[in-house]
């Protein structure tokens, strides 16, 4: 059960993006935080800062899109380059379709949680998605404190999808760090979006390698893992 690490490039020097995506070219994904001060209350980027990252690292970019009618605007991240993106159930009008399309144009398709929405709700759309995000913080500013009412459900979303047979990563963001990316691990995520706990480090590639080493070493001893 191997534990993937993906950096926010919203903790990294947005004047420097291109060094910075080489600065952690060890991890499994490049997480790009998309907000529209809308959704949320912080504007960050959009596509064509996407496309241009994509052009800069081989690292596949996996863009968290926290903005409003995702229905429109997600396909034109995967044709940006984005090989992962995620929209927030929340905001979409159609989940099901745009997960079918997310996948249609050759990116993987997943579906996003803010704190307080449940998971039991969308139990049926599980099959649809490649990918389910819990956050573990409000989204719209990095940096925040680690909400640790959220392992509850990060178990009972492991537990459905153990429960349906899938193959359907479960990605945790916000707060996550050496001081507690092992909960999230022992809970049931596997991969893990870390943003000041990398860029914020004097060797952001060591850093994504020892926060990948603390969350495999969570995960064989998970009961969730044994299970699995």
């Amino acid at each position: 059960m191997a534990a993937q690490i993906n950096p926010s490039i919203l903790s990294a020097d947005f004047a420097r993006l291109a060094d910075e995506a080489k600065a952690v070219e060890g991890a499994d994904w490049l997480h790009v935080d998309v907000m529209d001060n809308h959704f949320v209350p912080n504007l960050t980027l959009g596509v064509p800062v996407v496309e241009s990252l994509a052009r800069a690292t081989d690292t596949p970019l996996d863009c968290h899109l926290m903005i409003e009618a995702p229905d429109r605007w997600a396909p034109q991240y995967v044709e940006a380059g984005a090989g992962s993106v995620t929209f927030h159930v929340e905001a979409a009008a159609a989940p099901v379709r745009l997960a079918r399309e997310i996948r249609a144009k050759g990116a993987r398709a997943s579906m996003a949680l803010k704190p307080a929405t449940p998971i039991e709700p969308y139990e049926d759309l599980l099959p649809e998605l490649d990918m389910l995000l819990i956050m573990t913080v409000e989204p719209g500013f990095g940096g925040q404190a680690f909400l640790d009412i959220m392992l509850p459900k990060i178990r009972r979303t492991r537990e459905l999808i153990s429960k349906h047979g899938l193959e359907l990563w479960l990605q945790v963001d916000g707060g996550v760090s050496a001081s507690t990316i092992e909960q999230c691990a022992d809970a049931g995520a596997d991969v893990f979006v870390a943003g000041s706990a990398v860029y914020g480090a004097n060797d952001p590639a060591e850093a994504v390698r020892a926060l990948r080493t603390q969350a495999e070493a969570a995960t064989v001893k998970a009961t969730w893992a044994c299970d699995h």
